[in-house]
C-alpha cells in the first residue's frame, strides 16, 4: 500500500481516531482486511491508516473504478476481497440480486435515511454524489449555457461537449438516469436519438476524470458533467473558472456504498471496516479534506459550510428499476450510440 507523506497525513489520522464498538473489535479478528475501490488512492490511503491505527489490522485496498463490479463477479467461486468500498447504489443493488454480498447491520444504520440504505442491510451508503453540469466561465456565459441536460442535443453545443465514457461508473449512472426519463414516459427511442445527437455534438470521451478536466481547463470544450465534488475540488483547488448547472429537470443523485462481500474470507476485519468508513467521524472528515458530502447526518454538523448550504434540484430516479437495466443500456451506449473514434482511454 502506498503511504503519503507522514507529515502530511498525521493529523488526518489523529483527527480519524474512531472508538469502535467492542462488538466490533472480534477476538477473531482477522489480520488483514481486502478492500476493492473506486475511490481516489489518497482517500483510500487516508481511511485505511487511520483503521489500521485504531485496531491494528492492515488493509489492502485496489482501486478498480469501473472495473470493480466485474472484477468482484469473475471472483465469486473464490472471492479475494471482503469489502466493496464506492460506486452507485445502482450497481450495488444489481450486484446484490446476484448474490454478491452478505447482510451486515453497522451500529450507524439506523441513523441512515432509507434512500440511502438498503432495506434488508446487504448496503450502505457513505456518500451522496450529486451528478452536474457545469462549464468553463471564460468559454460561456451563464446566458448562453445550457439549462438543462437536454438542451445538450441542440447543434449550437457541437464540438463543444466533454464527457467520461462508460468506464466511469457515475457516468453510467448519468446516461442510464436520462434513459429512465424517456422510458417513463414511454418514449425510450426517444432517449436513444437524445443519445445520438448528444454524442454528435461530443468532442471527446475520457477514462478519466483527471483528463476530462485538463481537457476544459485548456478550453478544448466548455462543457460537461461530473460528480459535485470533483467540479468544486477543480474549482477551489484547482483556481479553474467553472460554474455549476442546477439542471431544469434536475440532476441525479447517487449513492456511494459500501458493502460485505459474500464469502469474505477475513469478515470480521470486514466487519470492523465498514463500521469505522461509515461512522460520522469519518464522513465529516472525508466531507472536510474531499469535499465528499456525507449520508450520516450528525457529519453535515463538522463538513464544509458549502455543503449546509448548496440546493440543487434533484432527478427523480428509480435506481432499483434502473439497476436491472444499466448493464444492458450501457453495452448498448458503448456498442451503437457512442463514436468510438472520439474515445480517449487508449490515447
Amino acid at each position: 500500500m502506498k503511504k503519503l507523506t507522514l507529515s502530511l497525513l498525521a493529523p488526518f489520522l489523529l483527527a480519524l481516531s474512531v472508538a469502535l464498538p467492542t462488538t466490533c473489535l472480534s477476538k477473531d479478528m482477522e489480520d488483514k482486511v481486502v478492500v476493492y475501490s473506486t475511490h481516489g488512492e489518497a482517500m483510500l490511503e487516508m481511511v485505511a491508516d487511520a483503521y489500521q491505527k485504531e485496531t491494528g489490522v492492515k488493509v489492502d485496498f485496489i482501486n478498480l473504478k469501473g472495473a470493480l463490479a466485474d472484477r468482484i463477479r469473475a471472483e465469486k467461486a473464490n472471492p479475494q476481497s471482503d469489502v466493496m468500498y464506492g460506486a452507485p447504489s445502482s450497481v450495488f443493488l444489481e450486484m446484490k440480486s446476484e448474490g454478491l454480498f452478505d447482510a451486515y447491520t453497522p451500529t450507524w444504520a439506523d441513523k441512515i435515511n432509507p434512500l440511502f440504505k438498503d432495506s434488508e442491510s446487504y448496503w450502505y451508503g457513505t456518500i451522496q454524489t450529486p451528478v452536474m453540469m457545469f462549464y468553463n466561465t471564460e468559454m460561456l456565459s451563464e446566458a448562453d449555457a445550457p439549462k438543462d441536460w437536454y438542451d445538450l442535443a441542440d447543434p449550437k453545443f457541437k464540438d463543444n461537449l466533454v464527457f467520461r465514457n462508460a468506464l466511469s461508473s457515475s457516468a453510467r449512472a448519468t446516461y442510464s438516469s436520462l434513459l429512465q426519463q424517456f422510458e417513463k414516459k414511454g418514449e425510450l427511442e426517444n432517449g436513444w436519438k437524445f443519445l445520438k445527437d448528444l454524442d454528435a455534438n461530443t468532442k471527446n470521451y475520457y477514462g478519466s476524470g483527471s483528463m476530462m478536466f485538463q481537457a476544459v481547463g485548456r478550453k478544448e470544450a466548455a462543457v460537461s458533467f461530473m460528480v459535485l465534488n470533483s467540479i468544486i475540488d477543480n474549482k477551489i483547488k484547482n483556481k479553474m473558472p467553472l460554474a455549476v448547472i442546477d439542471a431544469e429537470s434536475g440532476s441525479p443523485v447517487i449513492t456511494d456504498g459500501i458493502a460485505l462481500i459474500h464469502g469474505a474470507k477475513h469478515p470480521n476485519a470486514a466487519k470492523a471496516f465498514i463500521e469505522f468508513a461509515g461512522s460520522a467521524k469519518v464522513q465529516a472528515q472525508l466531507a472536510q479534506k474531499f469535499n465528499r458530502l456525507p449520508t450520516h447526518p450528525e457529519a453535515l454538523a463538522d463538513s464544509p459550510e458549502w455543503m449546509a448550504n448548496i440546493n440543487f434540484k434533484v432527478m427523480d430516479v428509480d435506481w432499483q428499476a434502473l439497476a436491472a437495466k444499466q448493464s444492458a443500456w450501457m453495452q448498448k451506449w458503448d456498442s451503437e450510440v457512442k463514436s468510438m473514434s472520439k474515445d480517449q482511454k487508449k490515447k
